[in-house]
């Protein structure tokens, strides 16, 4: 119960992460999925079966990966966002404090792998282009 419980808090998390540019979405979504493994199968293959979230959870459960386009949508959006909030801020302490509290994410999604056909995809085609 504790983890369903846990879990739905996530996903809520993860829903006014996907409005808010400061908030992630992702990592809360793979704690609910988390949660709901342990607690509820229902609410598990439900938040898989989301055609927007569920491809990216399955990935991350298999094999700690995510697809390309998440990870260049993650990384613009921090970029962007850290960038709006420095233009908008008027104090440098300020600046370098959003800065500083989304290098760590930043640097954490970069170094993910991309998912297996992912990685497949683009090596076939960087192939096709060397020949």
């Amino acid at each position: 119960m504790l983890f369903k419980v846990i879990g739905i808090f996530f996903v809520g998390l993860a829903a006014l992460g996907a409005v808010l540019p400061i908030l992630p979405t992702t990592p809360f979504l793979l704690v609910s999925a988390g949660c709901f493994a342990k607690s509820s199968p229902r609410l598990h293959k439900k938040l898989l079966e989301n055609k927007t979230f569920g491809p990216m959870i399955f990935h991350w459960q298999e094999s700690r990966s995510i697809p390309k386009r998440a990870k260049i949508i993650s990384l613009l959006t921090m970029v962007l966002s850290v960038a709006y909030s420095c233009y908008v801020l008027d104090y440098m302490y300020l600046r370098i404090f959003v800065f500083l509290l989304v290098a760590f994410p930043f640097v954490f999604v970069a170094r993910l792998p991309l998912s297996e056909n992912e990685s497949q995809k683009s090596q076939t085609k960087n192939s096709i282009n060397f020949k």
